[in-house]
């Protein structure tokens, strides 16, 4: 199975549909609901909503998801009814295959139902196919429309003095590549105020983005990266890391302990990550749409397209 244990739950919705061709009286018993074995439409919804909640059964690769709203429409024709199903869930990954599979399993149903009324060649099941889908990455983009610039300031006496390598930052690094942002400027220092409060002013200076600190977020007598950002900040943005913590907090007990702090200084947006890959990492995960929609607002100065701004 594909692994989505660090993709954030959203929203999602998808429709799709079937189709079931049939004799023209056996339509008109869909109607009536008086087939052999009973009302064929009430019992092919029923059968499509147990379809959708054990899609996961059926299909080998497919994630359990909670199902949060399973729904069947049919719409009868002189010598079709379409099935129409609409399914909805939060989690991490799309409910594409469950709509699908409701659509399906309700037109056997059907089929089912009607053939002791036909010949088997006057039954036939065609045009199964997705309609919609909503939430995810075709919604929430995880990639910038346009290059935008960033930079990963490392906050480690450990790394500075070169006795481990950085693997938290290049991961963040390598993260925002993918994303689009281009250049991405990279550079590691020691856990020192003075140091850093440069490092983050000379990229305000130059109309830097994106500025994401790696590290010092922690409790230690060494960890200053909050203390000294958060009065570099214009606005702060408490949200941001509330939904890293909470995203974390899913996977680690950890997570709490993070100070990390996020906000705009001018038009530029300024995240302190922790300084653990893993935590780094989720992080990033969790943020990056949200960052993304971020700066594409600030950057175009254009007013937010509704959501909970």
């Amino acid at each position: 199975m594909k692994d989505v244990s660090n993709k954030p739950d959203s929203f999602r919705s998808a429709r799709a549909q079937c189709c079931l061709r049939a004799p023209q009286d056996c339509i008109e018993r869909l109607r009536r609901g008086d087939t052999d074995k009973g009302d064929a439409l009430k019992t092919a919804r029923i059968a499509g909503i147990l379809a959708a909640k054990r899609t996961d059964e059926l299909l080998p690769l497919c994630h359990p998801l909670p199902i949060h709203r399973a729904e069947l429409e049919f719409e009868l024709g002189e010598e079709q009814v379409t099935i129409l199903a609409e399914v909805q869930t939060i989690g991490p990954t799309g409910v594409e295959m469950e709509a699908l599979t409701a659509a399906q399993m309700a037109a056997l149903t059907l089929y089912d139902m009607l053939k002791p009324h036909c010949r088997p060649d006057q039954l036939e099941i065609t045009d199964g196919r997705l309609l919609e889908k909503t939430g995810g990455k075709s919604q929430f983009r995880r990639y910038l429309r346009a290059p935008m610039s960033a930079a990963v300031i490392v906050l480690s006496d450990t790394v500075a003095a070169g006795r481990k390598p950085d693997t938290a930052g290049r991961s963040v690094e390598e993260g925002l590549a993918v994303a689009g942002f281009e250049p991405v400027h990279y550079q590691v220092l020691p856990d020192e105020p003075d140091q850093l409060r440069e490092a983050v002013q000379t990229q305000l200076t130059e109309g830097t983005a994106l500025i994401v600190t790696v590290g010092g977020t922690g409790v230690g007598p060494r960890d200053c990266t909050v203390d000294t950002v958060q009065p570099m900040l214009t606005t702060e943005l408490p949200g941001v890391m509330e939904a890293a913590r909470d995203f974390g907090q899913r996977r680690t007990p950890y997570a709490m302990m993070s100070r990390g702090i996020a906000g705009l200084a001018g038009d530029s947006v300024v995240v302190t990550f922790p300084g653990s890959r893993r935590g780094a990492e989720e992080t990033l995960a969790a943020l990056l749409p949200g960052l993304v929609h971020l700066l594409e607002v600030c950057r175009a100065g254009r007013p937010h397209p509704g959501g909970y701004q």
